[in-house]
């Protein structure tokens, strides 16, 4: 038996642009291991419209640091060698590193082109708003800083199916290029009616050589950066089967080791089945719906049904294809798709992501490390060690769940031969002060258990019949398990 897996998600929206960011992640891989996260999955790494840019608004897929294009060498996270370098440390530690993938549009061209379009209903866009006109937009990609390096693609409006700018009227809306033959692709998310169009000048994966030059760019970037798998952003957007392929073909690159997980940004549990069954379950996908359960019982404190947090949710239907997240860089104040877990519900979130048979948990660095911009938010790492301390040393074995209440919850993993000490035993409550009685197992009689968490002081022995009852304090989180001298010395 292996060690739990534990991702971090090494970056959050307010990171320093200072070019920093591959440097820290490679002084940090040690400590990181220390922890108990074993991968990391890290931000754009290809060149964006601007050295401050997240990531997200891509300009050229070659660029990872390396050619004076936008105005900088580096990216907002450093340069090309600087990142290889970062990975070749995490693996040299027992990291994995997971690559943020941006394929669903390009920004920051470098010419406009004139073009026919239709505008159509940004509710609706499979309602048309105008009759076709032509507009001037920015949708030709010449790369003049690399040339022919790497790759001689060069893009133009031709491999793009919409846009959201037209420079001749200096006018924003959702145009869908009128080209003959070119229509917004039908394997998408059906929100607004066909969601194909996100921002910028969206890729079109109905053009034959747009799904070649990708495949071919996720192949370079695998040779490239010798990583061990790929976080696809936004693939509710993109074509279904192309991602279908896209997958097959780096796994076939690299073999089956290769992960590869998605964000499929939708809570209906029927829509994601419906995807992983398209792409024949060769990625995983984020637990979106246990995030926003997440979100509502921090919000609704003792009117939150505890019982029932994995009723509908990713984890509970697909558990080996679920990626369980409390929260990210997209859902933290401010942001796209703000749902930010509340302060006194994180530790109990945590404890129902790590601390569980099933799933592949996430640790956002923004939780864990704190949060910058102009309302700062302070990490908690403290609480968070304790956790993955936890997972690391303690949480095998099989799970019985004591979901019988709808303000206190427990549950008990009853540990595994392989790892010395081994089990623990969770009590969460959203109410008042509560207590659950489970059974540990008879061959545990006698041993004298205490609340990792410190939140509460007393011990617990195990009864002769292999039961005992675990006290947790009101709106927390108590983790009990039997110490050892390690823990006691990695946590004074």
């Amino acid at each position: 038996m292996k060690r739990n897996h534990t991702m971090m998600q090494f970056f959050e929206w307010h990171l320093s642009a200072d070019g920093n960011h591959w440097k820290r992640l490679a002084e940090m891989a040690p400590e990181l291991k220390a922890i108990g996260i074993d991968s990391v999955w890290v931000p754009p790494v290809t060149k964006a419209v601007s050295a401050e840019d997240t990531g997200y608004g891509v300009y050229d897929l070659y660029d990872l640091g390396e050619f004076d294009q936008k105005g900088t060498v580096r990216t907002k996270y450093g340069t090309k060698q600087e990142l290889v370098e970062a990975i070749a440390e995490c693996q040299k530690n027992g990291i994995v590193v997971y690559v943020d993938l941006v394929m669903n549009h390009k920004a920051g061209a470098d010419e406009t082109e004139v073009f026919p379009v239709v505008e159509v209903d940004p509710n609706d866009r499979m309602k048309e708003i105008s009759k076709p006109f032509e507009i001037e937009g920015w949708t030709k990609f010449d790369f003049p800083g690399r040339g022919d390096q790497y790759s001689s693609f060069k893009w133009n409006y031709k491999h793009f199916n919409g846009t959201d700018f037209d420079a001749r009227q200096e006018r924003t809306g959702v145009f869908r290029i009128a080209e003959e033959g070119k229509n917004w692709n039908e394997n998408v998310d059906d929100e607004f009616g066909n969601y194909d169009y996100l921002m910028f000048a969206n890729i079109d994966y109905n053009h034959p050589e747009v799904k070649e030059e990708m495949i071919e760019w996720g192949k370079w970037l695998i040779d490239t950066l010798q990583c061990g798998g790929f976080r696809l952003d936004a693939i509710k957007h993109i074509n279904h089967e192309f991602i279908k392929a896209f997958a097959a073909e780096m796994i076939r690159k690299r073999g089956q080791d290769f992960y590869i997980v998605g964000e499929f940004w939708n809570p209906n549990l029927d829509a994601c089945r419906q995807f992983l069954d398209t792409v024949d379950y060769q990625i995983d996908l984020f637990d979106v719906s246990l995030h926003y359960k997440l979100h509502e019982a921090s919000l609704a404190g003792r009117d939150f049904d505890l019982s029932k947090i994995f009723e509908d949710t990713l984890v509970h239907t697909h558990p080996t294809h679920a990626v369980t997240f409390v929260d990210n860089h997209d859902s933290q104040p401010h942001e796209a798709l703000e749902s930010w877990v509340g302060d006194w519900f994180k530790p109990s979130a945590y404890a129902l992501t790590l601390l569980r048979r099933d799933g592949y948990p996430v640790v956002f660095y923004g939780d864990y490390y704190g949060i910058g911009g102009p309302e700062p938010v302070e990490g908690k790492k403290e609480i968070l060690d304790i956790l993955l301390y936890a997972r690391c040393h303690k949480a095998y074995g099989d799970q019985e769940d004591y979901f019988d209440h709808a303000n206190t919850i427990g549950w008990v993993r009853r540990g595994a031969e392989e790892f010395d000490g081994s089990g623990c035993a969770v009590v969460i409550s959203n109410g008042d002060d509560g207590e659950k009685r489970m059974f540990i197992g008879e061959h545990r009689a006698g041993e004298v258990w205490t609340d990792l968490t410190h939140s509460r002081e007393e011990s617990v022995t195990i009864e002769e019949d292999g039961w005992a009852t675990f006290h947790v304090n009101g709106g927390s989180v108590a983790v009990w398990a039997l110490p050892d001298e390690e823990h006691a010395s990695t946590s004074s």
